[in-house]
């Protein structure tokens, strides 16, 4: 029996894939646990047109994390940081400050989980922080980090 999978199922393979099990193990597994549906026509058209829909999303993801990073390289945040005496900084800025500063100055929100610091930010200048935006996209934001 051909069945199509509507969730993972460990050794026999991913969701929405079409696989060939015995009648007896669809019956009585994968069809009761609702893991997947019999292969009827209907089905597999439905099953095309879901993937359609899922590759067009994707790619509307991915044209918008594009246009999101070529905005956001042209942009730049300021950061206000407490110095002591000598130009000596007192702690840190961090990728929640960062996601703040961005929300405050230019009203986007960002996941502050999604920016990557190589080494944390303990001096006054100029720094570009790495933003993962999609898988396939990377920009990158410029920070000003100045004495408060």
């Amino acid at each position: 029996m051909k069945v199509i999978l509507l969730e993972d199922v460990k050794s026999l393979g991913k969701k929405g894939q079409l696989v060939e099990v015995n009648d007896g193990y669809a019956r009585n597994f994968i069809l009761k646990k609702k893991l997947g549906v019999e292969a009827t026509n209907k089905n597999i058209n439905d099953l095309k047109l879901q993937k359609a829909h899922e590759d067009k999303l994707a790619k509307e993801q991915l044209e918008a994390a594009k246009a999101l990073a070529t905005d956001l390289e042209q942009k730049e945040i300021v950061c206000q940081m407490k110095v002591g005496e000598g130009g000596r900084t007192f702690g840190s800025v961090s990728t929640k400050e960062i996601a703040q500063a961005v929300k405050d100055q230019l009203s986007m929100e960002l996941d502050k989980k999604k920016m990557v610091l190589d080494e944390p930010i303990k001096a006054l200048g100029v720094y570009n922080v790495k933003l993962k935006l999609h898988p396939q996209v990377t920009g990158t934001l410029k920070v000003k980090v100045v004495e408060k």
